[in-house]
């Protein structure tokens, strides 16, 4: 495999939709408020997207030289793999890091919100501590916890935020809808990983609660979006749209739940994702359909 195939497989494409969606969705709140700012936009998904990807480098790297990877199931990963050098690819993470700090200080001097540069250094952490240092949240359970703050509430949140500086409740309902989606991502992905993490220590929600426990929430994740967005039908009728992911959503979840080999929970965490970025689509155009 080249060398740039081997980046472009570390950086984890099938999981950035979970960095588009809550962008999206805080592009359509903004627009219900009238301040839809699309320059301010495309800062936000950069931010979220370096960071999408700097964490999964992060992770690569940390899981690595701790050799959690040395029992997984699904691809194999660039360090625990032996594919590049540690170093790299914790460099690689660093680097995705800084680029989202660049685009984070744009969307700051901008805004003028200079509290932001705060906000972008706890996102950096956060990302980097999930599986590094002595004592990684995403090693004791909390993995699913702060996905959910940070990839539903944050950054939905957030892109609202730099467009309309105040707090929009339909931002805090999309945000809650998308970090539901992200959280389910991570946990199918642990379920996956239930054997392996416990071979390697790796004490995750799942390893904790068991397989049955952490696919009956997993469930519940994948389901409570639509009902999260319902009260939007009656401001935005459009958004209604979105019910045409249920099927898919009972698809994927008759997928984890029939799944005999954890190979197979690959293409429900792939669907998973990809539902969500669908899920994100329809809501932002079911948003701005009151401009119209």
């Amino acid at each position: 495999m080249s060398s740039v195939k081997l980046w472009i497989k570390g950086a984890r494409l099938r999981t950035l939709p979970l960095a588009v969606a809550p962008i999206l969705i805080g592009a359509g709140t903004a627009q219900v408020a009238g301040k839809f700012n699309l320059g301010l936009v495309l800062l936000a998904l950069a931010v979220a997207l370096f960071l999408q990807i700097g964490v999964n480098y992060s992770n690569d790297y940390s899981d690595g030289i701790r050799g959690t990877d040395k029992n997984r199931v699904g691809p194999a990963r660039l360090t625990g793999g032996g594919f590049v050098e540690p170093k790299k690819v914790r460099n690689a993470a660093f680097l995705s890091f800084a680029l989202a700090g660049v685009f984070g200080l744009v969307v700051t001097v901008l805004t003028a919100q200079w509290w932001f540069i705060l906000v972008g250094l706890v996102c950096i952490l956060a990302a980097w501590f999930y599986t590094g240092g002595k004592k990684p949240y995403g090693y004791a359970g909390l993995g699913e916890v702060i996905v959910f703050i940070f990839f539903g509430l944050v950054a939905t949140i957030g892109t609202d935020y730099v467009q309309t500086l105040e707090i929009n409740i339909l931002s805090v309902f999309g945000g809650i809808a998308a970090g539901c989606f992200a959280t389910a991502v991570l946990l199918i992905n642990n379920i996956r990983d239930i054997e392996s993490d416990r071979l390697s220590g790796k004490k995750t929600l799942s390893t904790r609660i068991g397989k049955t426990a952490s696919l009956v929430l997993f469930f519940v994740l994948t389901w409570a979006p639509f009902s999260i967005v319902a009260p939007l039908w009656f401001i935005a009728p459009a958004t209604f749209i979105v019910n045409l992911l249920l099927l898919p959503v009972l698809f994927i979840n008759i997928i984890a739940i029939s799944a005999k080999k954890p190979k197979e929970q690959i293409l429900a965490l792939q669907l998973t994702s990809f539902t969500a970025l669908l899920f994100a689509l329809g809501l932002c155009w079911g948003l701005f359909t009151l401009s119209f």
